[in-house]
Formats: structure tokens, C-alpha cells, sequence
């Protein structure tokens, strides 16, 4: 059980990050689907076509983002010492970085200065993660779809 929500949660952030720090403003929606034969996360368009993936680079300890023709866009690791997420550029300059904020309840995303640029908080009435940018309006929402066994955004 353990494993399993650990694999959701992996997903999840993988599938928020990519959408965040990638700066998607188009107003559709968003889907992504485990793909266990090429051991990676693809991520879809409204119109069902493939705009990039993510795969786990074990050696490195870190996901790796690419476009839907496989050029490497970002990476992401955990930063231990700091207890934050740290997105970087393929040149390995530090991009955005993301923590739980305790007092509020939320995510932060920062930007390479420190700077709030957004976050994200569970929202249990709705069962979502809503998406905010940094004066405060929702600007997205990730909802599980047990139907289709997927996680999906909606982009307001």
C-alpha cells in the first residue's frame, strides 16, 4: 500500500512540475499515462498527442524532463541539506525549487531568486491539488480520474 501511494505521489510531482515549470499557458487540459513498457511518465495534450515525458535517471538520482522529440528540457532532485525540490536547466543552473510551507499548509514554488511564484495546496472537499499563482488566484487544478486511472490537469 505504501509503495503504491508512493508511486501516485512520484507521479504526481513529476506531472506538477513539468506543467509549472515549463510555464504552460494554453487553456486546456493536460493528461498523463505511465508508460511501463518504455519505464516513463508521458504527458498529453487535449488532443491526445505526446508533449513531452519524464523518466527516473537512477544513476543520477533525479527525473529528467523532455520534449516530445527527446531533448532534455530540465531535471529535478532532491536537495537533502536544503529539504526543497530543486528544478534545473540542462546546463545545471537552478531554475525554480519547490517546499512545503508548514505554516500554510502548501507547496511553494519559488523561483532561481527566491522569490514566490505559485503554489499548490490539497484541496480534501474537492479531492484536487489546487494550482495558484503568486497574488493568489487559482489558476489550475490536478484531479485523479479513477476511471481512467490517470491524473489530469485543468487549466482555468
Amino acid at each position: 500500500m505504501k509503495i503504491i501511494k508512493y508511486n501516485i505521489m512520484k507521479k504526481l510531482l513529476l506531472f506538477v512540475a513539468l506543467m509549472i515549470a515549463t510555464g504552460v499557458v494554453s487553456a486546456q487540459s493536460y493528461t498523463q499515462k505511465w508508460n511501463s513498457y518504455l519505464n516513463r511518465t508521458e504527458f498529453y495534450d487535449a488532443n491526445g498527442n505526446m508533449v513531452g515525458y519524464a523518466k527516473e535517471n537512477t544513476y543520477l538520482n533525479r527525473i529528467e524532463y523532455y520534449n516530445s522529440y527527446g531533448t532534455l528540457i530540465k531535471t529535478e532532485s532532491k536537495n537533502q541539506y536544503l529539504d526543497r525540490t530543486e528544478t534545473k536547466s540542462p546546463t545545471g543552473n537552478i531554475q525554480s525549487t519547490r517546499n512545503h510551507n508548514q505554516y500554510l499548509d502548501r507547496e511553494d514554488i519559488k523561483d532561481s531568486q527566491g522569490n514566490v511564484i505559485g503554489y499548490r495546496k490539497w484541496n480534501e472537499y474537492l479531492e484536487r491539488y489546487e494550482v495558484y499563482n503568486a497574488s493568489g488566484t487559482m489558476v489550475g487544478y490536478y484531479k485523479y480520474s479513477t476511471y481512467l486511472n490517470r491524473w489530469e490537469y485543468q487549466e482555468l
